[in-house]
């Protein structure tokens, strides 16, 4: 025997620490021992390449055995090895690995899955094994095989070997509740989960088991389009697949490698939670890197690897460390870049990707001073706006994405699928940037912006807008009313207005011919027209106007629009998400009744045919009654007025109506 002593731990024992504390993540003892061997590996190479060693290095490789009968698994690699010196330095003096301030900083945190994180990675073994050997090799010319071995208190013996072969391997006796590591599904699946891309084949009886491949270490120049997406589907097997990535890669300030990927967003994607898997030197470390990765950029998927990110800190302290904030920044910084670049050499699939960027982007634009800069111009808007026929791509300064469709036009449909696929009505429409929305404007509606936020419910409203020249963009995502306040913070000087919340002059005909006063009443028709809808509907609190609608075709025109306006609109919505409720539709409001519509006059000229009998109201007047209801319940419509018993109210009033019509006409 060399050797016999006792482990050196300057605090206390630490292996009922290990066993206690990190127990809820013993799982990466795998991790740690294979990193390990890895490094051994590597270190012979750099000897090798400086002239240190001229032996034959051999075919680098990590054997992993399962012996079920002794219970027993081993990990071996032909490694650099060690002396029993080293074994004394590296295995036996603990305190080196900063277990002092390991165990001073979670001494009776139970839950906490730190190795790995404090460079005690060999000791991970006792949290699965209660008995540890080393059986070694150095490289060194002259060197003896030695073999330590450890029960998991702080005794050791260290004693000569008869190993010939230059490496190092690491027995684990394990303990009872841990023999689901001699399950070689279960080895497999930690080597493909922590070891996948790890330099070197590690090999389970005879196979190997790891890619060692990373792709995120190759040059951006040796990859193809189809290595990018095979290996996002081998990152996210059951996603669709991404609109675009960025290659990073840098060493300085900082080392970075990494591929991400902007996905197709679902409804259900959870956007604060870090999608973002992490490593350091081609380990595994984390599923998410949330702390390293700026917010707005947390729904983007692959891989981030540094060795400069440090894990050698509780989760609170790398939040604020300095470099994981430059590295944030430098990520933020590439995405952005990458993003004009698309935007600059292939816009119809910026185009195409928008709906799913956009999140992406206007949350960033409203968080990082450094990425609105860089991204502000690129941000677009769907317009209703019709431009002038081209099939080219517009010059870098002009209005870029505002290309009228056409057939043949690569604009016209930028979305796989074709006829019917419900989204490609939504991106044949042209897009806008906010400046070039306000040029063309300024001379119809200078500094106000008209917009919708359901292309749907809002139809007519936009339709009415369209009609009369002036140009509407969707903000229609559920960012955009976040979105819109910001702008309005930027813009200080430019109005937002909801195309339902009131109408432009532009949008009414003033006709004077409207306001004839009828001598037998002393009123307009206007006013009896609001009388008729005040008395049937004798609702206090519903403001009811009366104007005219601009238009060629009033029969195109609705009957009847609810108005809700812009400020009191905004105010509720901000108060039922600050108190995390439903915004309900608001008791006042404004209906807007169009006096040019046909149905509007014929109503008013068949009030004039009712008669009040001794009974009540005549069956005409009911009618009337009934119709205006009718109209008013079709503008709530469009706004989503109704509620369960609303919707069910409306089903009842319309069979009514169409009851007494049928009646009417039957006589």
């Amino acid at each position: 025997m060399l050797e016999q002593g006792t482990i050196s731990i300057h605090t206390e024992n630490i292996f009922p620490i290990i066993k206690k504390s990190l127990y809820s993540d013993h799982q990466i003892f795998l991790r740690e021992l294979v990193s390990n061997a890895v490094d051994a590996i590597q270190k012979l190479q750099m000897v090798a390449r400086s002239g240190e060693f001229s032996g034959e290095i051999g075919e680098s490789e990590i054997i992993l055995a399962v012996d079920k009968d002794k219970k027993t698994l081993s990990i071996t690699d032909n490694g650099i090895g060690m002396t029993a010196e080293e074994i004394k330095k590296y295995i036996n003096q603990v305190a080196f690995s900063s277990a002092e301030e390991f165990v001073q900083k979670y001494k009776g945190e139970s839950d906490q899955p730190i190795i790995g994180h404090f460079g005690l990675g060999f000791y991970s073994s006792f949290m699965v094994a209660n008995h540890v050997e080393i059986d070694t090799l150095s490289y060194k010319d002259g060197a003896e095989a030695v073999h330590w071995s450890c029960d998991g208190s702080p005794k050791f013996t260290l004693e000569e070997s008869s190993r010939t072969a230059r490496g190092t391997t690491i027995i684990l006796h394990l303990m009872e509740e841990e023999e689901e590591f001699l399950e070689d599904a279960r080895i497999n699946n930690l080597v493909k989960t922590y070891c996948d891309f790890m330099p070197v084949p590690i090999k389970l009886d005879g196979e190997v088991l790891n890619r060692q491949k990373a792709p995120w270490r190759e040059s951006a120049s040796n990859l193809t389009k189809e290595d990018y997406m095979e290996f996002y589907r081998y990152l996210y097997p059951f996603e669709e697949e991404p609109l675009l990535w960025v290659h990073l890669n840098t060493d300085y300030p900082f080392i970075v490698n990494g591929i991400l990927y902007f996905p197709k967003l679902k409804p259900d994607v959870d956007v604060s939670r870090g999608q973002i898997k992490l490593f350091c030197n081609q380990v595994f470390v984390s599923d998410n890197c949330e702390e390293i990765i700026p917010q707005f950029l947390l729904p983007m998927r692959g891989v981030i690897d540094s060795s400069d990110i440090p894990l050698n800190v509780s989760r609170s302290a790398l939040q604020g460390d300095r470099t994981v904030k430059r590295i944030g920044d430098y990520v933020a910084k590439k995405v952005g870049d990458r993003l004009k670049e698309l935007y600059r050499d292939d816009r119809e699939q910026y185009i195409y990707a928008w709906k799913d960027l956009a999140t992406f982007v206007k949350f960033g634009v409203m968080n990082d001073e450094k990425f609105k800069k860089q991204v502000e111009d690129i941000v677009v808007f769907r317009t209703t706006h019709q431009g002038e026929n081209t099939d080219t791509a517009p010059a870098e300064n002009a209005p870029a994405v505002e290309v009228q469709s056409q057939e043949g036009d690569a604009w016209q449909d930028v979305t796989p699928g074709g006829e019917g696929d419900s989204t490609s009505a939504q991106h044949s429409l042209p897009y806008v940037t906010l400046k070039e929305y306000l040029e063309r404007n300024k001379q119809n509606h200078e500094n106000r912006v008209f917009y919708c936020t359901d292309e749907a419910s809002q139809a007519a409203y936009v339709e009415l807008h369209k009609n009369q020249g002036l140009e509407v963009l969707y903000l229609d995502s559920f960012i955009d009313t976040h979105f819109i306040n910001f702008l309005e913070r930027e813009y200080n000087d430019v109005k937002f207005t909801r195309v339902d919340s009131d109408l432009d002059n532009t949008l009414l005909d003033k006709d004077k011919s409207e306001e004839i006063v009828d001598p037998t009443t002393n009123k307009t028709k206007a006013d009896t027209i609001k009388e008729i809808f005040e008395k049937a509907l004798n609702k206090p609190k519903l403001n009811i106007r009366t104007e005219a609608l601009k238009s060629d075709n009033p029969q195109g025109t609705p009957p009847a629009m609810v108005l809700l306006p812009e400020i009191l609109r905004r105010l509720r919505e901000m108060n039922a998400m600050m108190q995390q409720q439903t915004v309900e539709f608001p008791e006042e409001h404004v209906l807007l009744i169009n006096t040019a519509h046909p149905l509007i006059q014929n109503l008013a000229n068949l009030n004039q045919g009712s008669i009040i009998q001794d009974g009540g109201q005549s069956p005409t007047g009911e009618l009337v009654n009934s119709i205006c209801q009718h109209v008013y319940d079709l503008a709530l419509m469009s706004q989503k007025g109704f509620d369960a018993e609303g919707m069910k109210s409306f089903v009842q009033r319309s069979n009514q109506v169409l009851t007494k019509l049928t009646e009417q006409a039957a006589k």
